[in-house]
């Protein structure tokens, strides 16, 4: 099977998985314990948090370990809905766990702000005025979109949030690993996760200022902002993993996985003329190709289901393809069009992806096209 859905889960890294066994191996104790054993366990966490600071350009005592991304997003949304009685505001292209956390803990007192149509990305001329006239309770704005790739300008974004004096609130899951995450520190939120760049699930962070209330109580652990036993082999893993990943992007950067991507959708739209790439003309992650196929007859003949049987694992958020989902609130913010979600094809490559497998994947869309009907000569 050819993996192209990487942004839902990057396979475990090769250093990952062996730092992974080493700690489990070696740092057994837990970590709130007197004995040495627990301080050895402790210490380690405190390394693999030096680490995660480094990286992103923070204090390391900013930063709470969580079990992931969605437990991250609703922790500091619940400390942001304690700490003011304003509104939050929200980018109309969220992901869902941010989307969900804002209906629990600013129920009535939330609302979405625009991005460009066709590019997806924020509109800061709208946020601009908007803060000129009011002072919501934060402003929340990821960094790079799971579904399209396309990059937002958090770095804009937050510098006018911080010029009026607003909290802002980054998700950097998709951003992080991908690429250099130096400068995400100076948000004053930043969740993240680790299982999208090779370390293992069930570990994510909270960059948080001093103050941060916590969501699960019970226990003392990260300086009393997160109960709960840590996870230290998944958390010396998700070191090592971005560590790896990011001396990757310092040696080599991503231009040459930028050129696959590119080369990939260019052939593919001379294959298909009638496939649109979404947010072909923003900055997208280089990993990411978000395309509406062309319409077949019968949507039931799943575009991901047909791929699948010819070895390519790639996802989809068509509400067609598993009778479940709903249409993609990320295309209808960047009004692409009605019933677009049914055709939407997402294709993420990771750090071990090669050329040959964009070639693959290539032939394999091809052949899919030409069984479901989707196929027509290029004039």
């Amino acid at each position: 099977m050819t993996y192209f859905d990487h942004n839902a889960t990057h396979p475990l890294s090769a250093a990952a998985r062996g730092a992974w066994i080493d700690a489990a191996t070696r740092l057994a104790a837990n970590p709130s314990a007197p004995h040495r054993a627990g301080a050895r366990a402790a210490a380690a966490i405190d390394d693999a948090r030096d680490r995660l600071a480094a990286s992103l350009g923070c204090p390391a005592r900013s930063l709470v370990w969580t079990s992931g991304a969605t437990e991250s997003a609703n922790a500091v949304l619940q400390h942001l809905a304690g700490a003011s009685t304003a509104g939050l505001w929200l980018s109309a292209v969220e992901h869902p766990c941010f989307l969900a956390a804002a209906q629990r803990w600013f129920p009535g007192r939330h609302r979405s702000f625009p991005v460009l149509p066709g590019l997806g990305t924020a509109d800061l001329g709208w946020l601009a005025d908007a803060l000129r006239r009011e002072s919501p309770a934060a402003v929340v704005l990821m960094a790079a979109n799971n579904e399209t790739g396309v990059l937002q300008p958090w770095r804009e974004a937050r510098d006018l949030c911080r010029a009026h004096g607003v909290p802002f609130v980054c998700d950097a899951a998709q951003w992080t690993g991908k690429l250099a995450s130096h400068g995400l520190g100076e948000c004053d939120y930043v969740v993240g996760c680790a299982h999208k760049f090779g370390g293992p699930a069930g570990v994510g962070w909270i960059r948080c200022p001093d103050g941060f209330s916590p969501s699960i109580v019970g226990g003392p652990q990260e300086e009393g902002r997160r109960a709960g036993t840590e996870n230290v082999a998944g958390i010396v893993a998700s070191a090592a993993a971005l560590t790896e990943r990011d001396d990757a992007i310092a040696a080599t950067g991503t231009a040459e996985r930028l050129a696959w991507r590119d080369g990939f959708a260019a052939r593919l739209l001379a294959a298909l003329p009638d496939a649109v790439v979404i947010g072909a003309d923003a900055p997208r992650l280089w990993n990411t190709v978000a395309v509406l196929m062309p319409a077949t007859a019968d949507c039931r003949r799943r575009w991901v289901v047909k791929l699948d049987r010819l070895g390519i694992a790639a996802s989809t958020g068509s509400a067609c393809s598993s009778g479940r989902e709903k249409p993609s609130h990320v295309l209808d913010a960047m009004r692409v069009g009605t019933g677009a979600s049914d055709r939407m094809l997402r294709f993420s490559a990771g750090w071990e992806t090669t050329a040959t497998d964009w070639d693959m994947l290539l032939a394999a869309v091809n052949t899919a096209a030409a069984e479901l009907g989707a196929a027509r000569p290029n004039p």
